[in-house]
């Protein structure tokens, strides 16, 4: 039977975030390495990992801030990111190909949420394509509308969670 465990990333992770990074998302989408890398040492309290039978199977990684504009690029590399503030923007849910369509986000996303929920956060703030409105929503997120951000070259729409 398959054993899964959810915990805290650590910086031995980084490689094989980054190459789930680069292989979840399209194109100009992927974070850096380096971003990762910073995202991981900054704040690893905000950045959790799923492992299936030992391995890296997915992640989701977060920064924190008083005040949130979803448009800004900075942000990605924590520029702005205070550990103390009350708002959560995840940057990335990210899940192996070889694992998606398992349930594998959703149990990612449930247990950040309650993380961050024990952590005494108020809000958690992501923008997503537009496929995957309906995943967030089924776990209490609302819609917000469409994003200014460009990131990636992509539109998106932006969805709030309050805890």
């Amino acid at each position: 039977m398959p054993s899964e465990n959810i915990r805290e990333v650590r910086l031995s992770d980084l490689d094989r975030c980054y190459e789930i990074e680069t292989t979840a998302y399209e194109g100009d989408e992927a974070a850096s390495r380096e971003k990762i890398q910073t995202r991981i040492e900054i704040w690893p309290a905000g950045f959790i990992v799923l492992e299936h039978n030992g391995q890296v199977a997915g992640f989701i990684n977060s920064g924190a801030a008083f005040d949130v504009e979803m448009s800004d690029e900075a942000f990605k590399e924590l520029k702005g990111h205070d550990p103390d503030g009350p708002n959560v923007v995840i940057m990335s849910v990210a899940v192996d190909p070889e694992f998606q369509r398992q349930g594998m986000a959703g149990r990612l996303l449930t247990a950040f949420i309650e993380r961050m929920h024990r952590s005494g956060k108020q809000r958690i703030l992501l923008i997503c394509q537009t496929r995957l409105i309906d995943m967030y929503a089924s776990h209490g997120f609302e819609y917000l509308g469409e994003s200014a951000s460009e990131h990636g070259g992509l539109s998106w729409h932006e969805m709030a969670l309050t805890l």
